[in-house]
């Protein structure tokens, strides 16, 4: 209430002056303004008249500038005139001498003088005409402005009322800005009102929100003990899970474990079995070679014809066995199938059911099928495991061995019935589904009453036809187009991003998630509302989509798609919403893993190739899918169009099924296998066979395009045509087209995997072959891919018709041979040729010979390539790769057969590239090195060793010394170092010479220079440095330049020479190195040297250490934003109960991410805008220095070389700016070269912000000063410190050191400051650690505390009432830089002060003896004098204001104290004075000379008298008063003396009449010559009136006399108070001293 009727008064009190001010504003108003022509008018009038004033002046100057110039013409003319006649009498006498000469040449001045004087009259006659009119003009002038006076004073009043006219602007405008300023005065107050009352409701707001937040706290924690009991139950089950699974694992490793054992066993015994039959084969194949050979035969025809009749032998034995293993396995399918027909027509459910499940089992029955037959395929080839078939067929293979008496019909009920129940068996042990509903095994089709199906049926149409109302209904009703000004939106309302929502390569069981954003694309506001998805979709997918509301365009919402895939099938359909202008999809793609595999190419060729040579080419199988296979090549049945064109892998022909189109096969196929009766492969099939099968679309396999019945024939038939072709006469070619070690195995996803394929001809002639690559995948179709070749039949061959010779180099000789072998039985003449293009550059030695029967012939093959290799050879050489591929053809003379082979070999240059091929070194001192980089580069393909041989005493190169291998195409860069021996110009070459002999040259030239100056040292390593320690060097500069004779001695020049003299230098230090040099600048004497020391202070880089602590903040920041994010709502942990169905379970989990996003979201927005800049931070924050002691610690060292110039210059060099006055060369330029590592510190200061400078900053002379610097070790050690001795006579003390440092210890190190003066103090404290010196160097400041008092050395209360007090204000202001701790004292109040009493009295004593300081003090005991405050501190520039207050307790006039101000405890700054004076009455006299002592009685008095005295009444007191009056002899002034009488102003008393007082002057006082001024009035309270006194000598005054006159002085009050005033005179001399 009190703040609203402030508020309300400070309202009136703004309305009154707004009222006030526009009241004013009204009266400045009423005042009528000048026009703006009238204005106009003045300001051109002014003008004018400013003008004609101008001219005025300008003429006034003129005449008196003329009337100048006429005046001096005409004295020019008088003293030509003089002149002349000068010369007339001059000429006069020179003609009464006869001196003619002189006559003739007065007459010439004569003549001169005559023609200048009528000159000067033509100009004096000029300059006054023109005088003449310039006054006259004037006179016009002023004239004119005589006339213009009277406008001239008009315009002076008008431009005073325009300027008053301004004035009121002024004053209206300010009283405007004052009403303004008083409405915003009223607003500020009312909006403080209104931010009162809003934080008290925000406090009310916030209490109970804390109310609430402890309410659901306490919830919050009963959710989450609930949570984790379950959590905890939920580990120890998986815990127990894991445990029996491991132990599963265990059993299953030792048994796998016992397996590998047994068949490691078995597998050594089939290796010895197989080896002793090898063994025992090549015994017998012996045996019949050496019987061969003794008949005469072929050994190798025989050997391989018998060879070739045991494998027919052997295929044909194992493909009767695998004739009889697939009439089983046929048999079996045809049981299986009838079995599966009876089946189905038993099963009364829908046909759609039947086809699904159709759909899913039969691609994996035809797989196994297809890849059960390549499997036989591959056995029947010869290997010995048995061909893989599923478990049903292999169970109908055991029972083959039935005994024969049993009929086939028995056989086939009995394979029907293990069928059936197998069948049965495989509905019992089904996966169960995740979600129960169609896949239940309770639930059965067939059992659907027909009446519940109509019933479905019934409200699916209803359903259906209720939506197609409801859509037309909103189409006419609702929808409707959107249009904007300029044009209609036409198209989707809404664009999805991505377009189309797809799900690829998914995995059954798993769970994909996709949020798709939706982006309102129309001219206006929509809305967006989700229908539904699609029918198929709904059992895999689930959308969750808060819908927004109405959109803006351009605005966006989000909706998240989940996908849990059941069946590993492809699915397609929509999510459909409804928007203001229609309804729009998004489609929904779901696509399983798919293998999709492709070959690199579909035709090798291999080109011509001589029988007996082999050629292997690869081809790469690529799976560009998400899903990998296992595949199988096998030769393709269109390979054997020809007897040669079989395939074999192993080598042996393979019989395979025909794996093309049967349309294929109907127009003829060459395939033996498939030989016979076309009419049979093309029959229909049988009546066991199930429609659905018959219907099933053509796979790859060869089995699922042929019915059972085809297959059945096909048997006996393929077992016919195979005895055909196990009858192989000796003349048959063996193949020569087959496969490699690759035939089968994995491709994995995205892969690739080589086939290799090999060519060995045998025969001469065209060769094809066609090759097939099945798949287990039934989706993957068969690939097939061809290979050709052409064999050649020559009685000679190359066994290396590729003849390389690896890496050739230009002009270097390589030889081989060349081996020719014959087949023929005749000596045969060869003849080698080379193409003409390369016969410069290789040949074959000898160029003909002859060649035995079945023998071998060897030539000589020489290649030197030239350097026109690359024009000569033409297409044989690529210059880009520098690949040479040379034709080399051997000619057989007698039967004109050529036989070719090709030289291979990879030509390079052996040349070196030295960049830059001149190097100039420069200037360079005799004292330093100079360092010049070239760049060698191998431009060979090979790598070669080089070396720099042959080197001058002042060259170097490095590394190794200029020697070492060059890798191919590499470039090194080496160093090429150059010192001079002396001053000189140098030009030299250095030679690069290779291991085979070539050599480079490398011109180099340099001037060597000798400088005035040298360095004792021009290479300084520093010891190992901690960080913030110093480690110095000191070096010496020489001056040996003492004689300028270069005879005896070396002369420092550069060409010339330089002169003798002094000689100056100065160090340039860069200036982010941490080095310093003192001094850096100096002057060396001939013969004499100058000392200098370096420093290498390490420190971490100022921009390291801002990054490291902007990294920290942003750091930190982010668990201060986390806390700033509320927590999770409190329905999420209920949301976690609700697993009851799956759906709930997504639909939490939905909110729980969408809740963790909003978090992060939050999180980034509190975090990111706050981020640091490390520009920003300053070196004494916290964070500055948390870095640096964090980067302090993690420091591991670092290692820096420096190099700094040292100019030289001739002369003396002048203070700090060097040798920037005299010329320098910067050929003498010396450099220092410094190698500077630093190490970690063992040692860290904690305290003191981590820095480590211990700085005091300023501290009072004479007070001391105490600092704690903690010390932690961070070493992993334990460190023992040593310190540095302190200047004993310094201010710096070392009070508390540390010994011993444990590893993570820290310990105080206490270290004071007391400085003796006024000046800086510096030094440095030394810690030896561990053979390291750490620096913490001291500073402090001593400064004398200055400080300024606004009182005198008195302080007078004056005059109070008794039992009154009064109070005075002692401002002290702080004029020094420091902060300074005050405090006060009393000297009533000072302990020594009982001690010091202990004297004689004061009124003893002479009043010059006195040193009485404390006057009369109180009765009660208090002190009379009091100050506040008594201590504290003032800042610098600051004042401090001290309150005396005077109290007395009874009448006295002398009560005094005396004030101390303190400094520290120590330092007097201040001694004031302090007097009073208390009376128990309103009236007071004081002056003249005191006739009493300044100590009361020690009586002791009542303080009740006064009282007393006042009840009986007024009572009169005489006292006495002297004033002395001292008249100066011969003074004209007369001697003057005063007395005052005073009231005292107090709240004690009532108001009363005034004090009245009068001096009565008798004729006593004027006959001594005494006047008075003043005598009598009257006096207000705190009123003071003077009662003067003058003294002039009368004129019979006796000066042995001295006249004393007395006077009463009353003075009337509350009482009546009488004083006797002793008059007192005396004359006294000029000279004379005053008492």
């Amino acid at each position: 209430m009190e703040n609203k009727d402030t508020f309300e008064d400070a309202g009136d009190q703004s309305d009154s002056s707004m009222q006030s001010s526009e009241h004013s504003l009204g009266n400045i108003g009423n005042i009528q303004p000048l026009k703006s022509a009238d204005k106009i008018r003045i300001s051109t009038s002014l003008r004018s008249l400013q003008l004609l004033d101008d001219m005025a002046r300008e003429k006034k100057l003129m005449v008196q500038k003329n009337s100048d110039t006429l005046s001096a013409c005409r004295l020019r003319s008088k003293m030509l005139a003089k002149q002349l006649d000068h010369v007339d009498m001059e000429i006069e006498r020179e003609e009464e001498a006869g001196n003619v000469a002189a006559v003739s040449r007065l007459q010439a001045v004569s003549s001169r003088l005559c023609t200048e004087l009528e000159r000067e009259k033509e100009l004096e006659l000029r300059l006054a005409l023109t005088l003449k009119q310039n006054l006259v003009e004037l006179w016009q002038i002023e004239t004119e402005q005589e006339k213009h006076d009277i406008l001239r004073e008009q315009l002076q009043k008008d431009e005073e009322e325009l300027q008053t006219q301004y004035q009121e602007e002024r004053e209206v405008r300010i009283w405007k800005e004052k009403i303004t300023a008083l409405q915003a005065e009223g607003t500020r107050r009312t909006r403080e009102k209104r931010e009162k009352e809003a934080q008290r409701e925000r406090e009310e707001r916030n209490k109970k929100l804390l109310e609430d937040a402890k309410r659901n706290h306490e919830k919050a924690v009963c959710f989450l003990r609930q949570s984790m009991a379950r959590i905890h139950e939920k580990n120890a089950k998986e815990e127990a899970k894991a445990q029996e699974h491991m132990e599963r694992r265990i059993q299953a490793v030792l048994s796998l474990k016992t397996s590998i054992t047994s068949n490691r066993e078995r597998l050594q015994t089939l290796q010895i079995l197989s080896k002793a039959k090898a063994l025992e084969a090549k015994k017998e194949e012996m045996k019949m070679r050496e019987a061969i050979q003794a008949e005469g035969g072929n050994v190798v025809r025989e050997i391989f014809l018998h060879k070739r009749q045991q494998e027919h032998e052997k295929r044909k034995e194992a493909f009767r066995e695998q004739q009889k293993s697939r009439k089983m396995e046929i048999v079996s399918r045809i049981l299986q199938e009838r079995a599966a027909t009876h089946k189905h027509r038993k099963s009364q459910s829908p046909t759609k059911a039947i086809k699904a499940h159709g759909k899913l089992e039969d691609p994996l029955l035809q797989s196994r099928k297809a890849w059960q037959s390549e499997e036989t395929c591959k056995h029947a080839d010869g290997e010995i495991s048995p061909p893989w078939c599923p478990p049903l067929v292999c169970s109908l293979a055991g029972e083959g061995t039935a005994p024969q008496g049993e009929s086939s019909e028995n056989r086939r009920w009995d394979v029907l019935q293990e069928s059936g129940d197998e069948n049965t068996e495989k509905d019992k042990t089904l996966l169960v589904p995740e979600f129960p509903g169609l896949w239940n095994l309770e639930f059965d089709l067939r059992k659907v009453p027909k009446a519940e199906v109509t019933t479905q049926l019934a409200v699916r149409a209803i359903r259906t036809q209720m939506a197609k109302k409801k859509m037309e209904k909103l189409q006419t009703g609702i929808l409707h187009k959107q249009t904007v000004p300029a044009q209609e939106h036409k198209g989707c309302a809404f664009h999805s991003k991505p377009s189309c929502i797809h799900f690829k390569d998914f995995d059954v069981g798993q769970i994909y998630k996709k949020k798709i954003i939706l982006t309102n694309a129309s001219y206006t506001v929509n809305y967006c509302k989700l229908v539904g998805i699609s029918e198929c979709l709904k059992d895999f997918i689930s959308v969750h989509f808060d819908p927004p509301g109405k959109m803006s365009s351009g605005m966006s919402c989000e909706f998240l798609v989940t996908f849990k895939p059941m069946i590993n099938k492809g699915l397609e359909g929509a999510v459909m919403f409804m928007a203001q202008t229609g309804s729009f999809s998004v489609p929904l793609k779901c696509t399983v893993k798919t293998c999709m595999l492709a070959l690199d190419k579909e035709l090798i060729d291999f080109g011509s190739l001589v029988v007996g040579e082999t050629i292997s080419r690869p081809i790469s199988l690529t799976n560009s899918g998400a899903l990998g296979a296992r595949f199988r090549v096998r030769t393709s049945a269109g390979a054997t169009s020809t007897l040669r064109a079989t395939v074999k892998a192993p080598p042996a022909i393979v019989i395979t099924e025909h794996l093309s189109d049967p349309e294929e096969e109907d127009e003829g196929s060459a395939d033996p296998v498939a030989a016979g009766d076309p009419n049979q492969s093309c029959a229909e099939p049988r009546e066991g066979v199930t429609p659905c099968a018959a219907q099933e679309p053509r796979r790859s396999s060869a089995t699922e395009q042929l019915g059972q019945g085809e297959l059945n024939t096909r048997s006996d038939v393929d077992t016919d045509n195979a005895d055909n072709l196990m009858k192989v006469s000796p003349e048959e070619i063996p193949v020569e087209i087959m496969l490699g070690k690759v035939t089968e195995g994995e491709i994995g996803p995205f892969s690739s995997v080589k086939i290799p394929v090999l060519f060995v001809p045998a025969v001469p002639g065209d060769v094809r072959a066609e090759f097939v690559i099945l798949f287990d995948n039934p989706d993957c179709k068969p690939l097939s891919f061809s290979a050709i070749g052409v064999s050649v039949d020559v009685p000679i061959w190359v066994p290396q018709p590729n003849v390389d010779l690896k890496i050739c180099l230009y002009g270097r000789l390589y030889q081989d041979s060349v081996e020719v072998r014959s087949r023929a039985t005749t000596t045969l003449r060869l003849k080698f040729e080379v193409c003409r293009e390369l016969s410069k550059h290789m040949e074959l030695l000898p160029k003909t010979g002859y060649i035995q029967a079945q023998s071998s012939f060897s030539a000589q093959l020489k290649f030197l390539p030239r350097q026109s290799l690359p024009e000569d050879a033409g297409s044989y050489f690529n210059a880009e790769t520098g690949i040479l591929e040379a034709p080399v053809t051997i000619l057989i003379m007698d039967k004109a057969i050529k036989v070719n082979f090709t030289v291979h070999a990879i030509v390079t240059t052996s040349d070196l590239e030295i960049s830059p091929a001149q190097i100039s070194f420069g200037y360079c001192t005799i004292y330093e090195a100079v360092q010049a980089n070239v760049t060698l580069t191998n431009k060979s393909i090979l790598p070669q060793e080089f070396g720099f041989v042959g080197l001058p005493e002042f060259v170097e190169v490095q590394p190794n010394d200029g020697f070492g291998i060059i890798l191919p195409l590499e470039s090194l860069t080496l160093d090429i170092i150059f010192k001079a021996t002396k001053a000189k110009e140098y030009s030299f070459e250095l030679t690069c010479r290779t291991e085979i002999n070539r050599q480079f040259k490398l011109s180099c030239k340099a001037v060597g220079v000798h400088p005035p100056l040298e360095l004792s040292h021009s290479l300084v390593q520093f010891a190992a440095t901690a960080l913030n320690s110093v480690s110095s060097a000191t070096l010496d500069v020489l001056n040996s330049h003492v004689d300028g004779s270069p005879l005896t001695h070396r002369v420092p020049r550069i060409g010339t020479g330089s002169p003798v003299g002094p000689t100056s230098f100065e160090f340039h230090v860069p200036q982010d190195c941490p080095v310093t040099i003192t001094p850096s600048v100096g002057t060396v004497l001939p013969g004499q040297k100058s000392s200098i020391r370096v420093s290498f202070r390490p420190a971490l880089l100022e921009q390291h250490i801002r990054e490291e602590a902007a990294r920290r903040l942003s750091t930190a920041a982010v668990p201060e934003a986390a806390a700033q994010i509320p927590s999770d709502p409190p329905q999420s942990p209920v949301g976690k109960k609700k697993k009851d169905s799956k759906k709930e379970q997504n639909k939490s989990s939905v909110s729980i991410s969408r809740g963790r996003t909003g978090s992060r979201k939050s999180l980034a927005s509190v975090h990111s805008p706050e981020e640091p800049k490390p520009e920003e931070l300053k070196p004494d924050s916290d964070a500055y220095r948390a870095a640096q002691a964090s980067l302090t610690r993690s420091f591991r060292g670092s290692f820096n070389k420096y190099i700094i110039p040292c100019s030289v210059a001739s002369g003396h060099a002048s203070g700090e700016e060097g040798s920037g006055n005299l010329t320098c060369s910067p050929h003498n330029t010396l450099y220092l070269e410094l190698h500077c590592p630093a190490v970690a510190p063992p040692v860290l200061i904690m305290s003191d912000s981590g820095i480590n400078v211990a700085d005091f900053g300023d501290v009072s002379v004479g007070h001391r000063m105490m600092k704690r610097i903690m010390i932690e070790n961070i070493s992993p050690g334990k460190l023992e410190l040593g310190f540095s001795v302190l200047n004993p006579n310094g201010p710096f003390l070392l009070v508390r050191a540390v010994g011993t440092l444990e590893p993570g210890e820290n310990k105080p190190l206490i270290i004071s400051f007391c400085p003796s003066e006024d000046k800086w103090f510096l030094e440095t404290l030394d810690i030896q650690v561990a053979q390291t010196n750490l620096s913490l160097p001291l500073s402090g400041h001593g400064v004398v505390p200055s400080t300024e008092c606004s009182v005198g050395e008195v302080l007078d209360m004056g005059y109070v009432m008794a039992r009154d007090t009064v109070t005075a204000t002692v401002q002290i202001k702080n004029t020094s830089s420091m902060t300074l701790l005050f405090s006060v004292q009393l000297e009533s109040l000072s302990p020594t002060r009982d001690r010091d009493r202990q004297k004689i009295p004061s009124f003893l004593t002479s009043s010059l003896q006195r040193t009485e300081i404390v006057g009369t003090q109180n009765y009660n005991g208090f002190s009379v004098f009091r100050v506040s405050p008594t201590e504290g501190k003032i800042e610098a520039g600051m004042s401090q204001d001290f309150v005396v207050t005077f109290s007395p307790d009874h009448e006295s006039l002398y009560y005094s104290d005396r004030l101390k101000v303190l400094l520290f405890g120590k330092h007097t700054a201040h001694e004031i004075q302090l007097k009073g004076a208390a009376r128990d009455h309103l009236m007071f006299v004081e002056g003249g000379v005191p006739l009493d002592v300044p100590v009361e009685s020690l009586a002791v008095t009542s303080p009740v008298a006064p009282q007393e005295a006042l009840e009986k009444g007024p009572q009169e007191a005489v006292r006495s008063l002297l004033l002395l009056l001292e008249f100066v002899e011969g003074s004209a002034e007369a001697a003057r003396a005063e007395i005052t009488v005073g009231a005292i102003q107090s709240p004690q008393l009532a108001a009363k009449k005034a004090v009245e007082f009068s001096l009565d002057s008798g004729p006593e006082l004027r006959r001594a010559g005494f006047e008075l001024d003043g005598s009598k009035g009257a006096l207000e309270r705190g009123q003071l009136k003077r009662i003067g006194v003058s003294w002039v000598p009368p004129a019979d005054l006796q000066t042995s006399d001295p006249p004393l006159v007395s006077a009463l002085l009353t003075v009337k009050g509350d009482i009546t108070e009488c004083y006797r005033v002793l008059l007192m005179a005396r004359v006294v001399s000029a000279a004379a001293p005053t008492a």
